[in-house]
Protein backbone atom coordinates (compact mmCIF):
# COMPACT_ATOMS: atom_id res chain seq x y z
CA UNK A 1 0.00 0.00 0.00
CA UNK A 2 1.82 3.37 -1.25
CA UNK A 3 1.20 6.00 1.92
CA UNK A 4 1.79 9.70 1.56
CA UNK A 5 2.86 11.17 5.06
CA UNK A 6 1.29 14.86 5.89
CA UNK A 7 2.82 16.36 8.84
CA UNK A 8 3.81 19.85 9.66
CA UNK A 9 6.71 18.25 12.31
CA UNK A 10 9.83 16.69 10.70
CA UNK A 11 10.28 14.25 13.71
CA UNK A 12 6.96 12.58 13.53
CA UNK A 13 7.39 12.08 9.96
CA UNK A 14 10.70 10.79 10.70
CA UNK A 15 8.79 8.34 12.97
CA UNK A 16 5.69 7.00 10.82
CA UNK A 17 7.91 6.46 8.46
CA UNK A 18 10.45 4.22 10.15
CA UNK A 19 7.06 2.97 11.69
CA UNK A 20 5.96 1.81 8.62
CA UNK A 21 9.15 0.55 6.60
CA UNK A 22 9.12 -2.57 9.11
CA UNK A 23 5.77 -3.50 7.78
CA UNK A 24 6.00 -5.29 4.66
CA UNK A 25 2.55 -3.85 3.79
CA UNK A 26 3.36 0.16 3.22
CA UNK A 27 5.46 1.78 1.14
CA UNK A 28 6.25 5.49 2.06
CA UNK A 29 6.15 7.13 -1.07
CA UNK A 30 6.28 10.81 -0.26
CA UNK A 31 5.93 13.16 3.05
CA UNK A 32 4.47 17.38 2.99
CA UNK A 33 4.92 19.08 5.48
CA UNK A 34 1.56 21.70 4.74
CA UNK A 35 -1.45 21.75 2.89
CA UNK A 36 -0.43 23.90 0.13
CA UNK A 37 1.68 21.23 -1.65
CA UNK A 38 -0.96 18.04 -0.08
CA UNK A 39 -3.29 17.99 -2.78
CA UNK A 40 -0.49 18.09 -5.57
CA UNK A 41 1.29 15.76 -3.69
CA UNK A 42 -1.84 13.16 -3.93
CA UNK A 43 -2.38 13.84 -7.60
CA UNK A 44 0.67 13.27 -8.69
CA UNK A 45 1.43 10.27 -6.82
CA UNK A 46 -1.91 8.63 -6.15
CA UNK A 47 -0.91 6.96 -2.63
CA UNK A 48 -3.69 4.85 -1.74
CA UNK A 49 -3.28 5.84 1.99
CA UNK A 50 -2.90 9.85 3.87
CA UNK A 51 -1.63 9.94 7.18
CA UNK A 52 -3.21 13.73 7.75
CA UNK A 53 -2.44 15.40 10.64
CA UNK A 54 -5.39 16.98 11.42
CA UNK A 55 -3.82 20.35 12.63
CA UNK A 56 -1.61 20.44 8.88
CA UNK A 57 -0.86 24.01 8.60
CA UNK A 58 -1.60 25.73 5.39
CA UNK A 59 -4.94 23.49 4.87
CA UNK A 60 -6.71 24.64 1.78
CA UNK A 61 -9.66 26.15 2.89
CA UNK A 62 -8.80 26.41 6.85
CA UNK A 63 -10.03 29.57 7.20
CA UNK A 64 -13.49 28.98 9.26
CA UNK A 65 -14.63 26.67 11.41
CA UNK A 66 -12.21 23.14 11.29
CA UNK A 67 -14.80 20.68 10.56
CA UNK A 68 -15.59 22.59 7.35
CA UNK A 69 -12.09 23.10 6.64
CA UNK A 70 -11.30 19.71 6.83
CA UNK A 71 -14.42 18.13 5.02
CA UNK A 72 -12.89 20.58 2.59
CA UNK A 73 -9.63 19.10 2.33
CA UNK A 74 -11.06 15.80 2.60
CA UNK A 75 -13.26 16.27 -0.54
CA UNK A 76 -9.96 17.66 -3.04
CA UNK A 77 -8.17 14.96 -1.72
CA UNK A 78 -10.91 12.47 -3.09
CA UNK A 79 -11.67 14.54 -6.25
CA UNK A 80 -7.72 14.33 -7.40
CA UNK A 81 -7.84 10.14 -6.01
CA UNK A 82 -10.85 9.08 -5.69
CA UNK A 83 -10.54 5.89 -4.18
CA UNK A 84 -7.45 7.47 -1.73
CA UNK A 85 -7.97 6.04 2.20
CA UNK A 86 -7.32 9.10 4.78
CA UNK A 87 -6.50 8.48 8.25
CA UNK A 88 -6.37 11.87 10.53
CA UNK A 89 -3.34 12.05 13.52
CA UNK A 90 -4.25 14.74 16.11
CA UNK A 91 -2.92 15.26 19.64
CA UNK A 92 -5.97 16.75 20.23
CA UNK A 93 -8.93 13.96 20.99
CA UNK A 94 -11.50 16.18 20.67
CA UNK A 95 -10.42 16.61 17.01
CA UNK A 96 -11.68 12.99 16.03
CA UNK A 97 -15.41 14.24 15.92
CA UNK A 98 -13.94 16.81 13.25
CA UNK A 99 -12.18 14.27 11.55
CA UNK A 100 -14.84 11.65 11.08
CA UNK A 101 -17.68 14.10 10.53
CA UNK A 102 -14.97 15.20 7.77
CA UNK A 103 -15.26 11.96 6.14
CA UNK A 104 -12.04 10.75 6.93
CA UNK A 105 -11.57 6.78 7.19
CA UNK A 106 -10.11 6.66 10.59
CA UNK A 107 -8.67 8.67 12.84
CA UNK A 108 -5.56 8.07 15.46
CA UNK A 109 -4.44 9.89 18.65
CA UNK A 110 -0.67 11.15 18.51
CA UNK A 111 -0.40 9.91 22.23
CA UNK A 112 -1.47 6.51 20.96
CA UNK A 113 1.22 3.32 20.94
CA UNK A 114 2.97 2.35 17.14
CA UNK A 115 0.70 -0.59 17.68
CA UNK A 116 -3.05 0.85 18.20
CA UNK A 117 -1.93 3.09 15.04
CA UNK A 118 -0.73 -0.01 12.62
CA UNK A 119 -3.88 -2.24 14.06
CA UNK A 120 -6.13 1.41 12.80
CA UNK A 121 -4.75 1.39 9.79
CA UNK A 122 -4.85 -2.80 8.90
CA UNK A 123 -8.72 -2.08 9.75
CA UNK A 124 -9.15 0.92 7.30
CA UNK A 125 -7.07 -0.42 4.07
CA UNK A 126 -9.00 -3.66 5.04
CA UNK A 127 -12.27 -1.92 4.27
CA UNK A 128 -13.93 -2.30 7.59
CA UNK A 129 -14.77 0.74 8.10
CA UNK A 130 -13.41 4.14 10.50
CA UNK A 131 -11.69 3.09 13.28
Amino acid sequence: MQVLLADDQPEVRSALRLLLEEEPLYEVVAEVAGGAELVTEVATKSPQLVLLDWELPGRPGAHGRAEAAGKRLVSKLRAVCPHVKVVALSGRLEARGEAIEAGVDGFISKGESPERLLATLRVVCDGSGSE
